[in-house]
């Protein structure tokens, strides 16, 4: 789907109809999204604009900020370059307003759409450990399976930033194969074969992280099991 442009709310025609038409525009392509239960990017994107307009609302200096700005004086002895703001319109301004809030809400409906399909998806995955758990769990691998019997195998490394408020956890994942995994053989051989091919992990943290249904792969199904396994690794 088209993406809606970081600097959509000032890039432009300034006209609350004609901004109205263009979200209006951009949430039909992400319910269609949504329908086919593809969540991302468009999760992260929806984030990212409604976090920006709720900055926006904190006053209007921030929305002047995002405006260009024309030279208006070269000083050489100081080496300074002195600017005017172009946006001194109150009817503009006000016009910038109106499409804030007539936005806001929008987003934030539209995100609740998003989360309820997101946790419906995670009710339906399981992660399970694949044989006995090392001390070091910070890297290893998963397997991803669906519905089909489809398996891709994922080798997992988490990564810490920190702030000054919290800590968050992340992770890095590289694919290693796709198979499918015959009648016969186990998770335990799987992970066997992983530690003959793969010297450097020779005791390797292994999981399975199963969906009971089947979801599109890359925008929802892998993402979300990231996710789970940062969440499991983190509170076991």
């Amino acid at each position: 789907m088209e993406k809606l442009n970081s600097d959509w709310l000032t890039d432009g025609l300034i006209d609350f109809e004609y901004k109205k038409y263009t979200l209006l525009a951009y949430f039909q392509e992400v319910r269609k999204s949504f329908n086919k239960v593809e969540l991302y990017p468009v999760l992260n994107e929806l984030i990212q604009h409604y976090d920006n307009l709720n900055k926006l609302k904190e006053g209007k200096d921030s929305i002047e900020s995002r405006f260009p700005k024309e030279v208006n004086g070269l000083d050489m002895t100081k080496l300074k370059i002195f600017y005017k703001q172009m946006l001194h319109d109150d009817e503009i301004m006000k016009e910038l307003e109106d499409i804030v809030e007539y936005a806001l809400p929008m987003f934030k409906g539209t995100l609740e759409e998003g989360k309820e399909i997101y946790e419906f998806v995670e009710t339906q995955c399981e992660v399970t450990p694949i044989g006995l758990l090392p001390l070091y769990t910070d890297e290893g691998y998963f397997f991803l399976g669906n519905a089909t019997g489809e398996l891709t195998i994922h080798r997992y490394q988490m990564m810490k930033f920190e702030s000054p408020a919290q800590t968050y956890r992340g992770i890095n994942t590289t694919l290693i194969d796709r198979i499918n995994k015959g009648i016969g053989e186990t998770f335990e051989n799987l992970k066997l074969n992983l530690i003959r091919k793969f010297a450097d992990l020779p005791n390797p943290a292994t999981y399975l992280i199963q969906s009971k249904m089947m979801f599109p792969y890359q925008p929802t199904l892998v993402p979300i099991a990231k996710r789970l396994l940062i969440k499991h690794i983190s509170t076991t």
